[in-house]
């Protein structure tokens, strides 16, 4: 009788065993299984700090990610190009990029998938601006001249450069110099650039700080109300996450609806994560904020870039969109 007792025992004991190392075994796997059933509840994000990226932290700080079961770690990024740099070489899950370099990546072989939009431009969101006292007085003006951009072969140089079309100049008449958004006030102050492609907060704080005069708005023409940026994962990433992708939809998608709604509430969290304050921020000028992916919208990219040269072929748009999720 002692025996089975004793047997009975054992058996529980390793029972218990086994039922303690299935929970703690579970630190040295990968993230496959949360409480809310994502294959990956921890995911880092690349976020450049501008307006575009609002919805970013407006659903990390209004806890639309931790609501999905996601914890989102956002790091601040150069530019898209660099962004996707990151993505590819498996440093990021997932980045806000511009489109220009989306559509590039796709070319070069890269399999990007756009999961969310964030950013379209609207009138002064994109400028070309110049020293004060510059000789430069209108964009044909800048033959032979040197223009920062954030990235090069980006959405910037695509906006400059049909800017500089309408001027009968080509992107081979300039020198793009890439550049933070934070230091070319400092480059055009200093002389080491004659133009610098800006956006806010920085389009107003380079006039408040340093004089800068607007030379043009970008985002004219074939660039009015042109969409701007979204957010990528690669297609691996997508096939192997679904649920994470789909849950980082959702909590994106409530934020940018917030975003396009509510003007204060994207003036509230400016400074959160740029360098502005809260009275620049109520007075900056801001793009809009997308709803929803429109393949017909995002084609504008791919066709203009086709047109410029930056494309040999053309890419369909709707290839690259995964649809948000319910």
């Amino acid at each position: 009788m002692r025996f089975r007792l004793a047997g009975r025992a054992a058996i529980a004991g390793l029972a218990a065993v086994l039922a303690l190392s299935a929970c703690g075994g579970s630190d040295d796997k990968p993230d496959t299984a949360n409480a809310s059933g994502l294959e990956k509840s921890k995911i880092s994000i690349g976020a450049l700090p501008i307006p575009d990226s609002a919805a970013l932290y407006i659903a990390d700080k209004k806890g639309f990610f931790k609501a999905e079961g996601l914890t989102v770690d956002i790091q601040v990024v150069q530019g898209g190009a660099q962004a996707q740099q990151s993505l590819f070489g498996g440093s990021l899950d997932a980045t806000q990029t511009n489109y220009v370099s989306t559509f590039l990546a796709t070319a070069a072989g890269n399999k990007p998938k756009i999961i969310s939009d964030l950013y379209q431009a609207t009138p002064n969101s994109f400028n070309l601006m110049v020293a004060k006292d510059s000789s430069i007085k209108t964009p044909a003006d800048l033959k032979g001249k040197k223009i920062a951009v954030n990235s090069l072969r980006n959405i910037g140089t695509l906006a400059v450069t049909s800017v500089l079309k309408t001027h009968g100049l080509t992107e081979k008449d300039v020198e793009f110099l890439e550049f933070p958004f934070p230091d070319m006030a400092g480059k055009l102050e200093q002389g080491v650039v004659d133009a610098a492609w800006m956006t806010e907060p920085h389009l107003t704080a380079v006039q408040k700080n340093i004089g800068a005069q607007k030379l043009a708005d970008t985002m004219v023409d074939s660039t009015a109300d042109f969409p701007i940026a979204g957010v990528i994962v690669t297609e691996d990433f997508a096939a192997k996450n679904p649920k994470t992708v789909a849950a980082f939809q959702r909590a994106v998608a409530k934020a940018q609806q917030i975003s396009a709604s509510d003007r204060k509430a994207v003036e509230e969290i400016l400074p959160t994560y740029t360098k502005i304050d809260a009275a620049t921020a109520a007075v900056i000028t801001l793009g809009t904020f997308p709803t929803s992916l429109d393949e017909t919208r995002l084609q504008r990219v791919a066709d203009l870039m086709l047109e410029q040269g930056l494309l040999k072929s053309k890419i369909e748009a709707k290839s690259l969109l995964l649809g948000n999720s319910g």
